[in-house]
């Protein structure tokens, strides 16, 4: 469900270690921050939110591309009737609606982008306290980011499942939020079952 490439900001101002010291006793997690900030219930609902604002755009680009498409195949039926002004007026109309629609997408897309990193940062930056707070209660000393979307992503060689707190973060998230889960998807309709056809019977022995 998320785009990819969504730059975290607050994850970039996490102060570095020092390379090469060891620390006794020390106790390490990892963590997919990106699938915790994204499997949160108040991502989930503003996400779903920003789909149905932008919805209507959608319906918009589909409209004009059908009505582009009809346009193309009405001036290749009647070409041949045409005059050469009247064919290049009837193109130049066409051309100029595919440019409206492109113009249009590119905006709507400028626009989501904008609004898609906004929502998801908006909730990093309260997902990264929550984590903060949780690796304090639990004593960690250092948690790793294993999403796989970042520029340079860590080599991590072995991690026990539990070490991962991707859950419990969106857990600990969810609770201190207080916003519900969504509701689940209806389920699909089923497709009507084909009945096969009868096999002749076979004839009886005399």
């Amino acid at each position: 469900m998320l785009a990819s490439g969504l730059a975290l900001s607050a994850v970039a101002q996490t102060p570095a270690t020092t390379a090469g010291v060891a620390v006794p006793n020390a106790k390490v997690a990892v963590i997919v921050f990106s699938t915790a900030v994204g499997q949160t219930n108040e991502f989930q609902r503003d996400f779903a939110d920003l789909q149905k604002k932008y919805a209507p755009k959608g319906a918009q680009l589909d409209v004009m591309k059908t009505e582009i498409e009809a346009l193309e195949k009405q001036l290749q039926a009647t070409a041949d009737k045409l005059s050469d002004s009247e064919r290049a007026s009837k193109a130049k109309a066409i051309d100029d609606k595919k440019k409206q629609a492109q113009r249009i997408a590119e905006d709507a897309q400028k626009d989501y982008g904008d609004e898609m990193n906004d929502t998801f940062n908006k909730v990093a930056t309260k997902v990264l306290d929550v984590m903060n707070a949780y690796a304090t209660q639990q004593g960690y000393t250092l948690i790793i980011d294993g999403s796989g979307s970042q520029q340079q992503a860590p080599v991590v060689l072995y991690a026990s499942p539990a070490t991962d707190i991707t859950k419990a973060i969106i857990d600990a998230y969810n609770v201190k939020s207080g916003v519900p889960a969504p509701p689940p998807p209806p389920p699909a309709t089923p497709s009507p079952a084909r009945t096969a056809p009868a096999k002749p019977a076979a004839p009886a022995a005399h």
